[in-house]
């Protein structure tokens, strides 16, 4: 072994990298969870993706909006909520009119599909959530939304 090998690295906190744990590690362990979430979202709701899902609650929620708007409502950057509602449009499921006051600027809303299609959903998706969390007392499901809350915000 090399005189850098043997040596111990010593990380923030004071615990060497010989205790890192890949299976105690925030990231990791959030993105099993999430990797669980999406599980249990696709078998309730199979016939759309968790940013279109996003996108058509948020609408349903707020009502018309711009494009970028939306975005920032549903924490998706300008791109991507584009392509999102590209795909929303092509099913119809959405409509895309110029604004009022700035004609380079979209407002999306529901269409009358879409607006049938996320009420219909709705349900599910409180299923969705109460079976992800299902492991956890209604205590834990409160400290773990409250402090994931409060990770999101950083």
């Amino acid at each position: 072994m090399s005189a850098e090998h043997g040596r111990l690295r010593v990380l923030a906190g004071g615990k060497s990298a010989d205790a890192y744990d890949l299976s105690e590690q925030v990231g990791f362990v959030l993105r099993k969870a999430n990797q669980r979430h999406l599980a249990i979202f696709a078998s309730r709701i199979s016939d759309l993706t968790p940013p279109q899902f996003a996108a058509l609650a948020k609408l349903h929620e707020v009502g018309a909006t711009s494009q970028n708007q939306l975005g920032q409502l549903v924490a998706m950057d300008a791109a991507t909520i584009k392509g999102v509602i590209d795909r929303l449009k092509a099913r119809d499921l959405v409509v895309l009119e110029p604004h009022g006051r700035d004609r380079r600027r979209l407002v999306v809303s529901l269409s009358d599909e879409g607006r049938n299609l996320i009420e219909t959903l709705l349900p599910d998706a409180l299923e969705v959530s109460e079976e992800t969390l299902a492991p956890l007392t209604p205590r834990e499901t409160a400290t773990f939304l409250r402090l994931l809350a409060k990770l999101a915000e950083g």
